[in-house]
């Protein structure tokens, strides 16, 4: 029996919460938490001040942590449905944005398979917006006039890298910390150049953002010598010669934010 069926009004909104800042959430991102009955986060979304967002709302943590699964995708669907059948207001808050590597879809259609009405409210991507924070425009004019997102979880194959030195832009890798050996060795065996600026930004939007800059010949060590751990993202091109020397920038724009978030 779906939804429809059973007379309950359930539905459920998939809410990006973009790269963790409460203060980079949407208006329609926090209507929608305000007016949630059930809340199910990932350990990325903007979770710290999520019980003033959504006082109304059992929260449920069904984040995912790098080896450590301990609620697999089918279960969160499952509660998904589950809640929204028995005619809550559910929000699914995804770090990010629900579909930039966000399994957002699967969610889409385990709902749509039962009846439930979903909406979809984008967020922030974490692959521009931390960047932004260090200061690397993703395009600048006579640099870089396009950019390419992919996801570090997996290596990739010979072909993709093969068709990221050819496009010759900037790249953004998002969960790359755990593949950056493959990565930056199988740039530069497709050519490369090993002078290639490469910044990693760990933690982006919080207290303790960092950013660790070298060349694709001398990121690992650089990367080692720092520490470096997810979650980071990952950017190769001339752009990351733009960076700040510091991160005042993220500091100022966190605490104004803030302030914003404050007065919705």
């Amino acid at each position: 029996m779906n939804a429809a069926e059973s007379g309950t009004s359930g539905r459920v909104t998939l809410v990006g919460g973009g790269p963790g800042a409460a203060g980079l959430l949407t208006i329609a991102a926090v209507q929608a938490l305000f007016e949630a009955e059930v809340v199910l986060f990932d350990r990325l979304a903007p979770t710290d001040d999520l019980p003033a967002l959504a006082p109304h709302a059992l929260l449920i943590d069904v984040g995912k942590r790098p080896g450590n699964h301990a609620i697999s995708q089918g279960d969160i669907e499952q509660l998904i449905v589950q809640h929204a059948l028995a005619g809550s207001r559910v929000v699914r808050l995804k770090g990010g944005d629900p579909y930039i590597f966000g399994r957002g879809s699967e969610e889409v259609l385990a709902c749509h398979m039962r009846g439930i009405p979903v909406t979809v409210i984008s967020g922030v991507t974490s692959a521009i917006s931390v960047p932004a924070t260090a200061g690397i425009p993703l395009t600048h004019r006579g640099m870089s006039h396009a950019f390419t997102v992919i996801s570090g979880h997996a290596p990739l194959t010979e072909r993709e890298l093969q068709g990221l030195v050819l496009l010759d832009s900037t790249i953004v890798v998002l969960m790359g910390v755990g593949t950056l050996p493959t990565l930056t060795q199988g740039l530069l065996r497709h050519g490369m150049t090993t002078d290639m600026p490469v910044a990693i930004i760990e933690r982006g939007f919080s207290a303790t953002q960092r950013t660790t800059i070298a060349d694709l010949g001398t990121i690992l060590g650089e990367a080692a010598r720092a520490s470096v751990a997810s979650p980071a993202v990952l950017v190769i091109g001339e752009v990351v010669r733009l960076a700040f020397t510091g991160d005042t920038s993220a500091e100022h724009l966190i605490s104004r934010a803030g302030e914003f978030a404050a007065t919705v």
